[in-house]
């Protein structure tokens, strides 16, 4: 009775299997080579905002709390390196209302490794710990951007004039009307985590 039993669940599987096999030898392979944009040709030309800063118009976010495109040229404000990031000379909270800009947001100044660094710093992993105390000083005081924030082009992209690749037809679902314009990922930043 078991032999057979056995046997019928082999029989099972080896018709599953086999009828995997050939499903997965009906599905096209894409190849490397394949994968991109050029079959399609010369992508076209994207023409970014010439606008200075605070005389563009701000297009919505993409979706709730998505990060805002950059309205402005970027002509001279990038690569942001380690020692200069011209963005925080207008956005910085402190300089933002002065120079008409927006000001980075709370969410900016949350460093989530922040105690990590703190039982490094104690253990003596990092070398210069006279350096390291002072920013985590400073980050406590939430007088610094985060780390983690501080290159703003890895979020923050500038606004193009270009023509879709591939049709989009996404619809973001605002759950307040002024998600478009404004975050509010302050308020929702640990929603679900407990």
């Amino acid at each position: 009775m078991y032999l057979k039993k056995l046997l019928g669940v082999s029989t099972v599987l080896a018709l599953l299997f086999v009828a995997g096999c050939g499903a997965a030898q009906k599905a096209k392979v894409v190849n490397e080579s394949e994968l991109g944009y050029s079959d399609r040709g010369t992508p076209p030309k994207v023409e970014y905002s010439k606008a200075a800063p605070g005389t563009a118009q701000k297009l919505p976010r993409s979706y709730e709390n998505a990060p805002p495109l950059i309205p402005h040229s970027v002509d001279g404000l990038l690569p942001i390196t380690l020692k200069n990031n011209a963005c925080l000379g207008c956005h910085m909270p402190s300089v933002a209302q002065a120079m008409g800009a927006t000001p980075m947001p709370p969410t900016h100044f949350k460093d989530f490794f922040f105690k990590t660094k703190e039982k490094l710093i104690k253990q003596g992993i990092y070398e210069d710990k006279a350096a390291y105390k002072a920013r985590l000083a400073k980050l406590a005081k939430k007088e610094d951007i985060a780390p983690q924030r501080y290159n703003c082009s890895q979020c923050h992209v500038p606004q193009a004039n270009a023509k879709p690749l591939v049709e989009n037809t996404f619809r973001p679902d605002y759950r307040n009307p002024d998600a478009k314009h404004r975050s509010n990922l302050n308020e929702t930043l640990m929603e679900g985590v407990q």
